[in-house]
């Protein structure tokens, strides 16, 4: 797991660095920056409308006596998209907006819960309950 973490932390800035050279020179540098706030922005905002729905949703199950799996699971996906979309660059974006957007974010909970349970599984994550 951490080789794939440390992967990830040194080859997405490369490749985020050499994208963002390429758009300013195809579209221009104002463009660019223009592009990338616009995505910061429009990212805090879907965010905080999506955080404010799953607590809501948390709380409704909450007050049914029900355990709210689905929607802490919403809750850290959209935290990880929000967080991501703050960072500049276009893979970071469409990895945030995938994570925000509720029609993406739902085949992509299915596979980040079927890995927790396989790490539960193997033993490499445990869960205590009372």
């Amino acid at each position: 797991m951490f080789r794939w973490l440390l992967l990830f932390i040194l080859i997405v800035p490369a490749l985020e660095i050499g994208l963002l050279i390429w758009a300013g020179n195809w579209l221009g540098p104002w463009w660019v920056i223009l592009l990338i706030i616009s995505t910061g922005v429009l990212g805090a905002w879907l965010a905080k409308q999506q955080g404010l729905e799953t607590i809501r949703n948390v709380q409704n199950s909450m007050s049914m006596g029900q355990v709210p799996q689905d929607a802490l699971l919403d809750g850290a996906c959209i935290l990880v998209g929000g967080a991501v979309l703050l960072t500049p660059g276009f893979i970071t974006d469409a990895i945030g907006f995938l994570l925000l957007i509720p029609a993406t974010r739902s085949p992509l909970k299915r596979v980040i819960r079927k890995a927790i349970t396989k790490m539960m599984n193997n033993g490499s994550v445990t869960i205590y309950r009372r």
